[in-house]
């Protein structure tokens, strides 16, 4: 599902009216028909309980015109009250405003303070109150007349429901603006904007609803459309029951460059979790003091000892071994747990020299993008399929730029460096985001802050592994994988709880993840 801008949904809107035909006037019929019915049917409101709508003097005000028409003919209890004088409304709104007003719906204007300090008690008398004064289209902060009204609606006690984004928020901001409506509810129209998905915008919102009000999926199918929401539709197809006749050799063999003494479990994690993700075959290659610990955790695993530091971390000596056991893998993880020693460091940038040519995935994680931010030149010789999954810290360390600044620019300067160094990027966090080389965003929906410890980022380096030797387009390996990550947590959250979750749960809990996929996001009776 594509995240658009304002200025992509007026595209949208502009096409669909000008060069299908689609009259503005029927937009805003379907736009306000779907607040009305999310009100009356999905929220199951009596029409006996009073319902407020506020509306401005344009489009969005239009919407919440058209859904009192609607509520008023289901034997609701609505009038208005418009922020603005009557002769001041246009065009589709100007319609919907004498329709409603020939039908009898209550029409109050309220152009002025005085006149709100006349009619705000009708605040306190409405179970609901529809926000329909400003869409996508705000840009400033609300000041005077707005300001106040905003301020009264979030302290009225009243059930609030916003028409396509609640007044405040600029569309294509994460940031709070100003004055803004707290909205339970929000009824977007035909495609979520960025102020809807990310924090802290996201927290005016409440839940989201999607309206279709009939524009074309085909409009939404641009290149420059770059930035979408995956649906957990999507990933069904990738999860289907294996051919009956296969066998190991089928689903990959993947290679782990990972763990140091204190650091056997990042090494663990990984492998167990590219082994439960579906991966045939897995080998950890580790010191030769910490393959016991890593061996141990998993009969399943296969392992290899390298050669050591007198550290316990794996030493640059190993780079002939590591070439050999390269021979035949499907894919190359390498980071967790590995540490930053120097003999360690320079096992890993001798190594991505060495492969720089590479054809099969290399996913770098951990302390293996620690070891590359200290020589940042090698980023622009990393082998075709490369996947680097920094969290924040990692982020700014490897491309020079304040952790600050990359939160809060993330979907500038994270697709920035992936079109600049050709490298698909997981940028870990709350609404993950994975980028392509060419720039296309991925925000990933699941996951919670119970997954903030240690050990999760390397069972989702395990599942990515695991998933782009099984699902040979990279990019969508990558989304699948992070995905079921998040997914995998949030089930484990459920039922365990946030503060009790840790990064094994996340394993444990990724056959259910998998089963929930493959029935469309519907739970089994037993959970």
């Amino acid at each position: 599902m594509k995240i658009l801008t304002a200025a992509q949904m007026r595209e949208i809107d502009r096409q669909a009216i000008e060069e299908l035909g689609l009259p503005g006037l029927v937009l805003m019929e379907n736009a306000g028909r779907e607040v009305a019915n999310l009100i009356l049917n999905e929220l199951e409101i009596d029409p006996d309980w009073p319902v407020l709508v506020i509306a401005g003097k344009g489009n969005n005000g239009g919407d919440g015109l058209v859904a009192a028409r609607h509520l008023v003919n289901q034997g609701a209890t609505c009038e208005v009250l418009l922020l603005g004088r009557q002769d001041e409304v246009r065009g589709e709104a100007l319609i919907n405003l004498e329709i409603a007003r020939k039908i009898g719906i209550k029409i109050t204007e309220v152009p002025t303070e005085t006149l709100w300090d006349k009619n705000r008690h009708l605040l306190k008398e409405s179970t609901v109150i529809i926000d329909a004064m400003f869409g996508t289209g705000l840009s400033n902060p609300l000041t005077g007349l707005m300001a106040r009204v905003v301020g009264d609606i979030n302290n009225s006690g009243a059930l609030v429901v916003s028409v396509d984004i609640p007044s405040g928020l600029s569309a294509d901001s994460f940031e709070v603006i100003g004055p803004t409506v707290k909205a339970d509810f929000t009824v977007t129209m035909a495609s979520p904007k960025i102020a809807h998905i990310f924090p802290p915008a996201e927290d005016y919102v409440g839940e989201l609803y999607l309206a279709d009000i009939g524009v074309p999926p085909s409009l939404f199918e641009r290149p420059d459309f770059s930035l979408e929401l995956v649906e957990i539709n999507s990933l069904q197809p990738y999860f289907g029951p294996r051919v009956r006749n296969s066998h190991k050799g089928n689903y990959g063999h993947l290679l782990i460059l990972a763990g140091s003494f204190g650091k056997t479990g990042a090494a663990a994690m990984a492998g167990q979790s590219a082994l439960k993700m579906g991966a045939g075959l897995v080998t950890v290659a580790t010191a030769e003091s910490c393959l016991p610990i890593v061996a141990s955790t998993m009969p399943e695993l296969m392992t290899e000892p390298l050669p050591e530091t007198p550290s316990r971390t794996i030493s640059s000596q190993a780079l002939g071994r590591v070439m050999e056991l390269l021979e035949g893998k499907d894919a190359l993880l390498l980071g967790p747990g590995l540490s930053s020693h120097p003999e360690t460091s320079s096992l890993v940038l001798n190594l991505l020299e060495r492969i720089k040519n590479a054809t099969i995935p290399v996913i770098v994680d951990a302390d293996g993008l620690n070891i590359i931010s200290t020589r940042p030149e090698i980023l622009s010789s990393l082998p075709e399929k490369t996947v680097l999954t920094p969290h924040p810290g990692e982020f700014s360390r490897l491309s020079g730029i304040s952790t600050a600044e990359a939160l809060r620019r993330r979907l500038q300067v994270v697709p920035g460096l992936a079109r600049k160094y050709r490298v698909h990027l997981v940028f870990k966090g709350y609404k993950t985001l994975v980028v392509s080389p060419e720039g296309t965003t991925y925000v990933n929906p699941t996951g919670n802050p119970g997954m903030a410890s240690g050990g999760s980022g390397d069972v989702l380096s395990g599942f990515i592994a695991s998933e782009v030797i099984q699902t040979k387009e990279l990019t969508r390996a990558v989304v699948n994988a992070v995905y079921v990550h998040g997914l995998s947590g949030d089930l484990a959250a459920a039922e365990i709880g946030e503060r009790s979750l840790t990064a094994t749960d996340i394993i444990h809990y990724l056959p259910q993840a998998l089963s929930f996929i493959i029935r469309g996001g519907q739970n089994d009776e037993d959970w």
